[in-house]
């Protein structure tokens, strides 16, 4: 009897255990992960082709000496701020300025005219070299790229509570 009762329960474990560990196949694009979020498997994901940059150049930062003075927009300059002047870029565009030496980026809004020195193509507030972390260079390569929609933007400085 007891050998009876053993060789039903393997045949139950058997059966169950053939479709119970069964992972996504290369046709299925959605699989489960632990705490049941879903995400888009890897296999199905097809990597975009980045677009091709506004500018790619040096980029230096100005500060405190220009602290307060107007800017081509009238605004007052705030070091702070992330803010830039770009000799072409109509004022209030906003750039997206990547430091090609780190990954790191910043997006800008421009708000004054300059650089004056030949070669440069950006001047990025302190705030934003701060950001990028080339405030102690003082010049970076960075790549620039414009960005259309800057309603996803609500602030340039984080609210504080």
């Amino acid at each position: 009897m007891q050998r009876g009762i053993a060789h039903g329960l393997a045949i139950v474990l058997s059966v169950v255990s053939l479709g119970a560990a069964q992972g996504p196949t290369r046709s299925e694009s959605i699989h489960r992960q632990a705490g049941g979020t879903q995400h888009i498997a890897a296999a199905v994901l097809k990597k975009m082709p980045r677009p091709k940059p506004y500018q790619v150049g040096t980029a230096s930062w100005y500060g405190s000496y220009f602290e307060g003075r107007p800017t081509a927009s009238g605004e007052p300059y705030n070091m702070y701020d992330l803010t830039a002047a770009h000799p072409t870029l109509p004022l209030g565009s906003w750039v997206r300025v990547t430091n090609l030496h780190n990954g790191r980026a910043v997006i800008v809004k421009v708000n004054d005219r300059g650089p004056i020195v030949p070669g440069r193509i950006i001047d990025v507030s302190y705030g934003a070299a701060q950001a990028l972390r080339f405030k102690d260079k003082g010049l970076q390569r960075v790549r620039l790229d414009v960005v259309p929609q800057p309603e996803a933007l609500a602030m340039l400085r984080p609210v504080a509570y």
